[in-house]
């Protein structure tokens, strides 16, 4: 009877790994394909959509692909500086930056600042909930490894500013400088871009009032560090 049960365990354990393992494949071949061609719709944009439709049936997102060289460097640059400004130092994580972050939120009682890399960031919206549990954290990891590993940052960066959400139902450089700006992603001058990054952390939040006390003075900030941020 034990040798039977332990047969059985052992089995179910075989079959809940090759699962696990079929799974991770499944990521590993978007992120493979997506080195080469572009995403059309992310799962946090489904999300978002879906969001969008319960209210109002005819909802579509504001979304227009732009290659790389058809984004502003000043916005590459404010990006950098106000997310993720060891961005071409790390490999997918900061940890310093993630350590900040929690003695921050303990001293705050609650959370107020993140730490993620912007690499981590794209691996969640790219494929991931929004739930903060352990397992999509490890999900979060391991996909942010393989996105290191076999993207360059270039790439990464690309995929980012491309798939971010820039407002209610805006993502994408070229959506959120037609939203705010009415011209591309490719004409946005330092303040522009500046202002545009601060919004990144609560996009659908400050979009209500994007030239409040708050962001002028984020704002400013990021466009004093943009000189120092190193691009792809």
């Amino acid at each position: 009877m034990l040798a039977a049960t332990a047969h059985r365990l052992k089995q179910g354990l075989a079959l809940l790994l090759l699962a696990a393992l079929l799974w991770q494949g499944w990521y590993l071949g978007w992120v493979v394909w997506w080195k080469f061609a572009d995403p059309g719709r992310t799962a946090f944009m489904s999300r978002r959509l879906d969001e969008l439709q319960e209210k109002n049936p005819r909802a579509e997102l504001k979304h227009q692909w732009v290659p790389y060289a058809r984004i502003s460097l000043h916005l590459k640059r404010a990006v950098i500086a106000a997310e993720d400004d060891k961005f071409i130092d790390h490999e997918g994580f900061d940890w310093e930056g993630m350590q900040k972050a929690i003695e921050k939120n303990q001293r705050k009682g609650k959370v107020v600042a993140g730490g993620s890399t912007i690499s981590q960031q794209l691996a969640k919206n790219l494929f991931l909930s929004a739930s903060k549990t352990p397992w999509r954290k490890a999900e979060e990891a391991i996909i942010t490894l393989w996105l290191e590993l076999l993207w360059d940052k270039r790439r990464i960066l690309e995929v980012y500013l491309n798939s971010v959400e820039w407002g209610e139902g805006i993502f994408g450089a070229e959506a959120a400088a037609r939203r705010y700006y009415g011209g591309s992603a490719t004409g946005l001058g330092p303040e522009q871009a500046a202002r545009l990054a601060v919004m990144l952390p609560a996009p659908r939040r400050f979009e209500r009032n994007p030239y409040s006390p708050y962001l002028n003075a984020r704002t400013q900030a990021v466009l004093g560090r943009m000189q120092y941020s190193e691009v792809p």
